[in-house]
């Protein structure tokens, strides 16, 4: 198949926030325990308890940002049971995932020192479901009062005389469901009463960020925006690529036909129609676009694999998932004037996860190799593209998925060809940018492709080399199920 790519870099855009490549993290299975944290007296390498391999995988993925504590967990979640000497903290049973012990030894301060380690920002998603505004509240002043107060006081008493400056806070989590089964009419009062007592406390202005919708629900957006769209910076939403359609049965992670990899990326693309359905609704009261748009949870669910705790959400990632990744993201820059931050779910060892641990081993996924190569869009300037390519009849999409944006004299091309099975002979021509430099990043595979850990290098970023420069532009192919970053510099 011959396709083509026309970017123009005269005119840069809108920025591509450095947020929509953020992150999730729950206590949920072994994301956080074993996966971000095994304690400092663990024999695994860490550094106050947040295990050194993992934590530098994260860093040079440049993360901007990480959601905790849920999720479901979040709204179950009493903050001051996870603070002071560990050994004193209350222990509870995760009735959400899996049933079992939470000792609470990850808590506000270690969520925070991972955040210092990995150099990313923290978001704090607090309990509106089982909480009072005044938890809440004294969460807020804990973290970032500087006055003379007892609860600031607690603070000091455990090791941080500074206020630790927390920016985002999410008002409750899928309010709708595990988040207490509201009505939206409901939760948009409780989140005007739970936001009203957040103080701002010197600087920090709060980014106060209400529960949206799950996927295409727009009446909750509606009434959400008609009720307190005044009061949010910005509002969530939750969705996830279901390769099967149905949540009774998901299908397997690594077992699947070429229909099933067809329906995958047929559903990761709705995303894209959602959003601008609920963005449809948001204009309506919004016409100024003050009120962000945020899809805090994305990602592939399947079922479990086999022999693991069903609540765990464990589930081996391949190319497919690198193909509903790299479609999702270049959708995610398309809509960069509205959408503020993104976070896939989740970091470790949970649903589409980057990086999965195995006692004292950790890997890389294919959706890692993903995400490092999208990593030049962060803070850049989305550039007008257009693609032309032939539409793959199963699924209705183009072959080929593509982005562009500019940030220091360079412009980056995402190209992802979506087909299993057929390559595609792409001419990509830059309008406004000589391009005498050209370099290039692939990742390409099997569509059942993964890494495990006696292999956990079977798929990995490449060199591409295999580019042709004409006088029309530059000739590439992409091998199917695959995804490149082009870098073009005068």
């Amino acid at each position: 198949m011959r396709a083509s790519i026309h970017v123009d870099a005269r005119h840069p855009g809108v920025t591509i926030s450095k947020n929509l490549y953020g992150h999730f993290s729950e206590h949920l299975g072994r994301c956080v325990y074993g996966g971000l944290f095994v304690g400092k007296d663990s024999p695994i390498p860490n550094v106050n308890g947040m295990r050194t391999d993992v934590v530098e995988a994260l860093k040079k993925l440049q993360v901007p940002v990480l959601r905790w504590p849920g999720g479901c967990f979040a709204d179950e979640y009493h903050w001051r049971d996870g603070i002071g000497p560990q050994e004193n903290r209350k222990r509870m049973v995760n009735t959400n995932w899996g049933g079992v012990v939470e000792d609470n030894s990850f808590g506000t301060h270690e969520f925070l020192e991972l955040c210092r380690q990995i150099g990313c920002e923290p978001y704090i998603n607090a309990n509106v479901g089982s909480g009072t505004v005044r938890e809440m509240a004294e969460w807020v002043e804990y973290l970032n009062s500087a006055g003379d107060s007892t609860v600031a006081q607690e603070r000091w008493a455990n090791g941080h005389r500074e206020p630790f400056h927390v920016r985002f806070w999410g008002v409750g989590n899928e309010s709708w469901g595990c988040g207490g089964n509201m009505k939206p009419d409901f939760y948009a009062n409780l989140y005007k009463q739970y936001q009203t007592f957040c103080r701002t406390y010197g600087e920090d202005r709060l980014y106060r960020i209400a529960c949206g919708p799950s996927g295409d629900d727009t009446s909750w957006t509606e009434t959400l925006m008609k009720e307190a769209g005044q009061f949010a910076d910005a509002i969530s939403m939750h969705y996830y690529t279901i390769a099967t359609g149905e949540w009774s049965n998901k299908g397997q992670a690594t077992v699947f036909d070429q229909a099933v990899y067809d329906s995958t990326l047929k559903n990761a693309a709705r995303i894209g129609e959602i959003m601008d359905a609920h963005l449809a609704v948001m204009d309506r009261y919004d016409p100024k676009h003050r009120v962000g748009l945020i899809i805090d949870e994305w990602g592939t669910w399947y079922d479990v694999e086999p022999g693991t705790n069903p609540g765990f959400l464990y589930q081996q990632n391949t190319m497919r998932d690198a193909m509903v990744a790299a479609l999702t993201l270049n959708i995610f820059n398309a809509h960069a004037d509205r959408l503020v931050m993104a976070n896939i779910a989740q970091m470790v060892n949970v649903l589409q996860a980057v990086v999965l641990t195995d006692g004292d081993r950790m890997l890389l996924t294919p959706t890692y190799h993903v995400f490092d190569l999208f990593r030049p869009h962060m803070d850049a300037q989305l550039l007008d593209s257009a693609v032309f390519a032939d539409t793959m009849a199963a699924s209705g999409l183009k072959q080929i998925s593509a982005s562009a944006s500019v940030k220091d004299g360079a412009v980056t091309v995402t190209a992802a060809n979506l087909s299993a099975e057929a390559p595609a002979e792409v001419l990509l021509s830059v309008e406004g940018c000589e391009g005498k430099a050209v370099s290039g990043r692939i990742l390409a595979g099997d569509p059942h492709a993964f890494n495990d850990f006696d292999t956990p290098d079977a798929v990995c970023v490449a060199d591409f080399t295999d580019l042709r420069q004409t006088e029309r532009g530059l000739c590439l192919t992409l091998p199917p199920c695959s995804v490149a970053a082009l870098t073009f510099r005068d």
